[in-house]
């Protein structure tokens, strides 16, 4: 054990993770979550009671590391999600590497039971060279009325027979470019994700809070018997908020 000792000052939250390596592998899958100190993922049904300040900030620009930002159905409409946006400086960051100013926003739905007028689709930057045109990733099973529908609004991806198998939707998306995947959950997809053996990065906030909803960042699906252990990569600390990056060591490149 060792105690933690006070650092250097971070102006840029972001910085820490930008430096992190995500070239290893056909594709690289990172998640970021926040959750109260008795494990809670959500106070009263939303993420937003936990999330402020620091965590906030690293929440809209963590999405700049990514090629694709890949949320479930059930947190799009719990959180009215809008579309990806980033700062001017982080775009043209983007743009001078080579990459579209601003990731799309991939949802995964069986039932394609969504709200399409939710700023996640509405709103979404769209044409040629924005990259940001939202991404629907369903499975073969889903209702073709619904899937009619959805093509309306979204590029619709099919991953999966009877519902969307986490593994093929990461490859469905490499093979479209979009290698490093960032997962903003909720639980449901988190949990998929990490049985599948897909998670390679967790960026974990620890937020001061206590009595939150039932409801841990990740939840396995039943029968799940996979055990990801991952190591601490870094530790960063704003007020009595902690931020924890973790990674997983076992990965098969």
């Amino acid at each position: 054990m060792h105690r933690l000792v006070e650092g250097d000052h971070i102006a840029d939250v972001l910085e820490p993770y930008a430096q992190v390596d995500r070239g290893r592998g056909p594709w690289w899958v990172l998640a970021n979550m926040v959750g109260s100190l008795d494990g809670s993922a959500a106070f009263g049904g939303r993420v937003g009671p936990l999330s402020g300040g620091a965590d906030a900030d690293l929440f809209r620009m963590l999405r700049s590391v990514a090629d694709v930002v890949l949320v479930g159905a059930e947190t799009v409409r719990r959180e009215r999600y809008g579309p990806v946006r980033l700062p001017d400086h982080l775009r043209r960051r983007r743009e001078a590497d080579g990459r579209p100013p601003t990731p799309p926003l991939a949802v995964v739905s069986r039932s394609l039971d969504l709200d399409w007028t939710v700023g996640a689709f509405a709103d979404a930057e769209r044409g040629p060279d924005s990259g940001a045109a939202p991404l629907l990733i369903t499975c073969s099973a889903a209702d073709p009325d619904r899937v009619a529908e959805a093509r309306e609004h979204a590029e619709v991806l099919v991953a999966g027979g009877q519902r969307v198998e986490p593994r093929r939707a990461v490859e469905v998306l490499a093979e479209r470019g979009h290698r490093v995947v960032l997962c903003e959950g909720g639980p449901t997809l988190l949990g998929d994700v990490v049985e599948a053996g897909l998670l390679d990065e967790l960026c974990f906030t620890l937020a001061p809070l206590m009595g939150g909803d039932h409801l841990p960042i990740s939840l396995s699906p039943a029968g799940a018997e996979r055990i990801t252990e991952l190591r601490l990569a870094h530790a960063a600390l704003d007020g009595s908020t902690l931020f924890l990056r973790y990674e997983r060591d076992d990965r098969d490149d």
